[in-house]
């Protein structure tokens, strides 16, 4: 198995998982974990469908707005890069630093 296709079908796990923990999510206020499982996003590969399912603060607008500053200015190197995105402030960049990969 490729590291692309390991990084899909957990992509795809994680989801398949999150109708399960949606009760959960929404006791401990979207917790930095679901039953165990770590919550990882890496911001440049991620769909805006997955951006806006996994980060806390982000809606499917500010979703599409990360990739669409993605695709004009390439990756992101850091973290807090993401406050060059319209709408991404300090505030959803520290709730979310624990689950942003790179």
């Amino acid at each position: 198995m490729t590291f692309a296709n390991l990084k899909r079908y957990v992509s795809i796990v994680l989801l398949a998982l999150l109708p399960f923990a949606v009760y959960s999510a929404e006791e401990t206020k979207k917790a930095d974990h679901y039953e165990g499982i770590e919550i990882e996003v890496n911001i440049n590969t991620a769909s805006s469908h997955e951006l806006a399912t996994l980060l806390l603060g982000v809606g499917e607008k500010k979703a599409q707005q990360i990739v669409a500053y993605r695709e004009v200015h390439g990756e992101f190197k850091h973290a807090d890069d993401l406050q060059q995105v319209k709408g991404i402030g300090q505030a959803t960049v520290d709730k979310n630093r624990s689950r942003i990969r790179l």
